[in-house]
């Protein structure tokens, strides 16, 4: 069996353990027994297994490695925003003292410097938590390298620093495998879209979050991305639509509760109305579509936005006539029958195992 990601490689050590929990198991309770013969052909296959998975990649064979592991990541997101933020100050600090030469030497060389030490230690660390902190100061020094040079040389702010920052965030995410760059970059090319699309609908690039359909597009897109190969990369596919549900399921709410901010040529009352419908069915289809693909992701998030519009709307209809404890007592009935319907939904996909996309 080939594994392509870390991901996949983690879950294979991970169902090695369970099966020799549960090999323990049974032969504690007297249900199945190996011989010598077995034992020590499975102890060697399990043996091989662990080695190449390790030489291959940064796996944790325990629970123990794990909370390490977990440690380590949370040391290595902190140490990444103290070192960009370090970086920050010291360039305000000292800018000033600099030739307007040296600082566009310093600028252009900041970005390239970092960059090459990211691509460095990702190929020669296994763990990648190096090449990731790398990355995300290589990233902080790449947006002050456009926008001091912006400042530099008076050049006028257009929404292509987004682009630009998205691109770089994007090369860095994928050559260190790097979720943080990845979501950076997702958020980078989601302003850029979202500015382009406002300024195609007539409005100043700065003012896109205003009208919350500009977001719409850049959430197709990010949808869609995944449909392409992403299984040497951990969790790349999952965040790809996670992010793309956010931008389209929280622009529809906002426009499901202020209908005026759309660019719909319609009532206020009549904009909310479509757009209520519209998360209530879309939210479905996201249960749905999930459900059908084995995307865990998909359909957490599509609970979780139905709940929303759903209890939005007990609000709007309720909470200003009906008393506290029948409106409380309803939401708790309404949590009731939604635990019944996923408790349903879950029994029936259970009688039809399938295996969950990375």
């Amino acid at each position: 069996m080939q594994l392509n990601s870390k991901i996949e490689a983690q879950n294979r050590i991970d169902q090695l353990n369970a099966f020799q929990a549960e090999l323990a198991l049974l032969e504690q309770e007297k249900v199945l027994f190996l011989d010598a013969r077995q034992r020590a052909a499975l102890g060697s296959y399990h043996g091989e297994l662990r080695a190449r998975l390790s030489a291959a990649f940064d796996i944790d064979s325990s629970s123990r490695e794990k909370q390490l592991s977990l440690g380590m990541k949370i040391s290595s997101f902190l140490g990444a925003l103290a070192l960009a933020a370090s970086v920050f100050f010291l360039f305000y600090q000292f800018w000033g003292r600099f030739s307007t030469s040296a600082q566009v030497l310093i600028l252009v060389l900041a970005p390239l410097i970092t960059l090459a030490a990211t691509m460095y230690s990702s190929s020669r660390e296994k763990s990648g938590y190096f090449a990731k902190l790398l990355g995300l100061v290589s990233l902080a020094c790449f947006v002050l390298n456009l926008s001091m040079l912006a400042q530099i040389f008076n050049i006028t702010p257009s929404a292509n620093a987004f682009l630009a920052w998205a691109a770089f965030a994007f090369l860095l995410a994928y050559g260190a495998d790097a979720r943080l760059l990845l979501g950076a970059g997702i958020l980078c090319f989601a302003a850029y879209l979202s500015a382009q699309t406002g300024t195609w609908s007539g409005c100043y690039w700065l003012h896109f979050g205003e009208r919350p359909e500009n977001f719409f597009p850049a959430a197709l897109i990010l949808f869609l991305i995944p449909l392409l190969p992403h299984h040497r990369f951990s969790g790349f596919a999952a965040l790809y639509r996670v992010f793309a549900m956010l931008l389209f399921f929280l622009p529809v709410l906002i426009l499901a509760n202020w209908g005026a901010i759309s660019y719909l040529d319609l009532g206020q009352e009549s904009v909310e109305r479509f757009y209520q419908v519209l998360g209530f069915l879309c939210s479905g289809l996201a249960i749905w579509y999930g459900i059908k693909n084995g995307l865990p992701e998909v359909i957490n998030s599509g609970n979780v936005f139905f709940t929303i519009f759903l209890y939005t709307k007990f609000y709007d209809w309720w909470w200003d006539w009906m008393p506290k404890y029948l409106f409380f007592l309803l939401i708790g009935l309404t949590a009731i029958l939604m635990l019944l319907v996923l408790k349903r939904l879950r029994n029936g996909a259970a009688s039809e195992p399938g295996e969950v996309k990375p």
